[in-house]
């Protein structure tokens, strides 16, 4: 495993106003059986942003705009070839949360089930990151 072409994805964090405060959507790989923030590959010819909302829209069923910018994260994938995913912070505005066939649950959780939830520390700080933003533009 010593690599290869790096691998370009793109995600969100999205947020929304839940009864007892802000919810973050979550999804569930069972691939990887894992808990993780939304993303996914960019396509040919695919913008960073367009490939955000498009496995955003994919992976959760939501559509979703664009907000602030967030942290890239840098890492080895399973194939070990260097992964970059450049994220942002997304507001829901249609669709209802389901999955895809990389999908198999995907739901709102309040912030601090998420932080016990979601099982990398990378989409953890971006969830927190991500917060104090979004309460910015509520």
């Amino acid at each position: 495993m010593n690599g290869g072409k790096e691998v370009r994805a793109a995600g969100g964090v999205v947020l929304r106003d839940g009864e007892d405060g802000p919810e973050v959507a979550v999804i569930h790989r069972p691939k990887y059986d894992d808990w993780s923030l939304p993303k996914g590959k960019l396509e040919a010819g695919e913008s960073w942003e367009e490939a955000a909302l498009r496995e955003v829209a994919e992976e959760t069923g939501l559509q979703c705009e664009l907000a602030d910018r967030l942290s890239s994260t840098h890492y080895r994938d399973p194939k070990g070839r260097p992964k970059t995913v450049h994220w942002w912070l997304m507001r829901p505005r249609g669709g209802s949360l389901g999955g895809d066939d990389e999908v198999d649950d995907a739901r709102w959780v309040g912030i601090g089930e998420a932080e016990s939830l979601l099982d990398h520390d990378a989409d953890v700080e971006l969830l927190r990151e991500a917060l104090p933003r979004w309460r910015e533009g509520t």
